[in-house]
């Protein structure tokens, strides 16, 4: 007498097995009750909103700050200047009769009106050191291009 091999037989069958289907195959099978996912969704979905919100602020800040030091930089090196500046050093930048002027006198020492003191990097960027608390550079940027 051969034995035959269960696996064999689970192999062959052609109809799908009984405990993977999705419904019960018979009258005295366990009841299958789908489950309410509604509160997982929603909770899945307003953290990953407000994940998503966060990313997007952040973004924008990290943005803005780019924004921000590329028009200084541009404000400064268009600035009319006498001298080549050396890395390191603190510069003050001054509007005089609606022209900038890049200076190294201290603003306690030249009363023209100061919008900002700058430090010139080894990468030849000019960091802000200090704003004058009346000069918006937003503001400034965005009147000029919409006078222009």
């Amino acid at each position: 007498m051969s034995q035959i091999d269960p696996i064999d037989i689970d192999l062959s069958q052609t109809e799908p097995r009984a405990n993977y289907l999705p419904y019960p195959a018979s009258r005295l099978a366990a009841k299958i009750v789908p489950q309410d996912l509604t509160s997982f969704k929603s909770y899945g979905i307003t953290r990953v909103e407000r994940e998503l919100q966060q990313e997007m602020v952040e973004l924008r800040e990290a943005y803005m700050k780019i924004i921000d030091a590329f028009n200084w930089n541009k404000l400064v090196y268009e600035a009319h200047f006498n001298f080549e500046p050396v890395v390191g050093e603190l510069y003050h930048l001054y509007e005089i009769n609606g022209k900038r002027q890049l200076s190294m006198i201290e603003p306690q020492g030249w009363h023209q009106r100061w919008l900002g003191t700058f430090r010139l990097n080894a990468d030849r960027r000019w960091q802000v050191e200090k704003v004058a608390e009346d000069f918006d550079i937003r503001a400034y940027v965005s009147t000029t291009v919409d006078g222009e």
